[in-house]
């Protein structure tokens, strides 16, 4: 072998190397200073938000955290829809012309999943279904993602925090690896964030908002992050939700939403935000890294 060979042969074993030694302490304390990115209702920009489409293309763009929003049915199923009615995302309206406003709770599971959640985005998505929680959950798991699960309207739905809680048992979301790093639940409602700690105290929750500095530390009694949006946010208060420990004894998080812009992801990344919730999750990604 000639010294050429030699050398050229040294640097490839080298480079692999690299890639299987671990990160420096340096690159990796860099790494976990840049906030999470979170696919809002799955990447909802390029898919129909929230149907597993939308978490199929989070996955093929690497986004490790794919928010939701659960409703229940009529029959008391649990799907994954945001708004209230299906008018927005479904063709309810040509399929049951006479039952308007089509609220989630006034149909059953069987009647939504008849329509098409997907042909209100683009034809390329025609057919796509409004998911049950627990056909949204397998396919979380299926690409190895983690989830932000919003409990939506927890008032019209009385007691749906002891249903998500039964649901993501029954599917093997509450064992130790999911709930150390792999689930949060959130929602606007305080009472309904309470409800989910006090079912399940090992579940990390999220309160989407942003109470008074004031009143944070009664918040931190049972919530582990404050997720307000990225317009109402500065980085005095973010520091202000750092100062205290939340609900597992840990500073409490910051995740915003909804950042679709490079420019908006830099300036909440640089408040020190801990998460930041878009329908655009390269965008954000590559803005942050920077």
């Amino acid at each position: 072998m000639n010294a050429r060979s030699v050398t050229a042969s040294t640097a490839a074993l080298l480079g692999t190397a690299a890639l299987l030694l671990p990160l420096s302490p340096a690159r990796a304390a860099e790494d976990s200073a840049r906030p999470l990115v979170i696919a809002h209702r799955g990447a909802s920009a390029y898919a129909p938000e929230n149907t597993l489409a939308a978490v199929d293309r989070a996955a093929a763009l690497g986004v490790d955290w794919v928010e939701n929003d659960v409703q229940r049915t009529r029959d008391g199923e649990l799907v994954v829809l945001h708004d209230d009615s299906l008018r927005r995302t479904t063709d309810v309206e040509k399929v049951f012309p006479g039952r308007a406003p089509w609220r989630v709770k006034d149909f059953t599971a069987a009647e939504i999943a008849r329509l098409d959640a997907g042909s209100w985005f683009g034809s390329a998505y025609a057919g796509a279904r409004v998911p049950t929680l627990e056909q949204f959950v397998h396919r979380v798991e299926q690409h190895r993602q983690k989830l932000l699960l919003e409990i939506k309207n927890p008032r019209l739905y009385p007691g749906i925090e002891r249903q998500i809680v039964k649901v993501l048992g029954d599917e093997g979301w509450l064992d130790r690896s999911h709930v150390q790093d792999r689930l949060v639940v959130q929602s606007f409602s305080a009472d309904s964030v309470r409800a989910v700690h006090d079912l399940q105290p090992a579940v990390k929750t999220g309160f989407l908002g942003k109470p008074p500095v004031a009143d944070l530390p009664a918040y931190a009694a049972f919530t582990d992050q404050i997720n307000p949006s990225y317009g109402s946010l500065s980085a005095g208060y973010v520091a202000a939700v750092h100062a205290l420990k939340g609900a597992h004894g840990k500073p409490l998080e910051v995740c915003t939403w909804t950042v679709n812009g490079a420019a908006a992801a830099r300036r909440v990344a640089g408040f020190g935000v801990d998460g930041i919730i878009t329908n655009t999750p390269d965008v954000v990604r590559d803005a942050v890294r920077g």
